[in-house]
């Protein structure tokens, strides 16, 4: 008999524990939990031609000016107005294909070694969400790939952004990025899935405007149902799974500062614990 490897053991291993601690869903009913998948052996970017053909859709041909929204106005809702965004802040969203991207990263010593054992064991094995354990790793800056899928009438059915680390060509992770309203909710969230082996991490951030046309989104601790993190496993053809809230919560800025200069500040914490602190520097292309 053929001997699995052990990564694959490893990512059952997870799916069995997302299953005996999770919730039975119904992904049909529940479709902010849907999305793409990931192959078992590797994630990569792979996922992304499915996902086209699923959704019967096409790459949109836009001359390299696509972006992770075709509007921030399509989270306007109570509480949230693109319209108080600062116009870099919008734009950056909008025509993301058309900024470069500097980043520098942090991790908690505490937070060091599970930061480490995640990567070795899945996340560069699998391509997929591999973020940069030392600052310089990232000192060459990030690729972005951003493309759009689109149905027959033109409308954005979702987009892909992959990001790989200029000086290894490493992918750091590949999403697919919407908008989409929680059951109940008052006004839409960003929802972004990172496709992983049979099952998808689903992540939903609160948008919001600051005093000084900042983008704030966040995930903070609440219960299920609300804006977070949520592991999926879906079982190939089938339209039920099971689904599991995880105790990572994120908040970003997005913001001007008094240069002038577009920056992100990132924060990934475990329930209360700092895990991960991430800096970017955002510049158009064509500026």
């Amino acid at each position: 008999m053929r001997r699995r490897p052990v990564g694959q053991i490893l990512d059952a291993g997870t799916r069995a524990w997302v299953r005996l601690t999770g919730r039975r869903v119904d992904l049909d009913r529940n479709g902010w939990l849907g999305g793409p998948t990931g192959d078992l052996a590797r994630v990569d970017d792979a996922w992304l031609a499915d996902e086209v053909a699923r959704r019967s859709g096409r790459f949109r041909d836009d001359d390299g000016d696509t972006g992770l929204l075709p509007s921030m106005a399509l989270l306007d809702g109570p509480g949230f107005d693109a319209a108080k965004l600062r116009p870099e802040v919008r734009d950056f969203y909008e025509h993301t294909a058309r900024w470069r991207l500097q980043v520098w990263t942090q991790w908690s010593p505490v937070a060091w070694p599970l930061g480490w054992l995640v990567s070795v064991v899945f996340a560069r094995r699998l391509q997929q969400l591999s973020l940069p354990l030392r600052p310089l790793q990232a000192a060459h800056g990030m690729s972005s790939e951003v493309r759009s899928v689109v149905d027959a009438d033109g409308t954005v059915l979702g987009t892909s952004w992959h990001r790989r680390l200029r000086s290894t060509g490493e992918t750091v992770f590949s999403g697919w990025y919407g908008v989409d309203a929680l059951p109940g909710a008052d006004r839409p969230s960003i929802r972004v899935v990172f496709p992983l082996p049979n099952g998808r991490l689903v992540v939903l951030l609160r948008p919001e405007v600051a005093a000084d046309g900042a983008l704030l989104l966040t995930s903070t601790q609440g219960r299920w149902g609300d804006e977070g993190a949520y592991l999926v496993v879906q079982p190939p053809g089938r339209s039920r799974g099971w689904a599991r809230r995880t105790p990572v919560h994120e908040r970003f800025r997005v913001f001007v500062d008094d240069e002038g200069v577009l920056r992100t500040d990132h924060r990934i914490d475990l329930w209360r614990l700092p895990v991960l602190r991430l800096h970017y520097r955002l510049d158009r292309t064509d500026a």
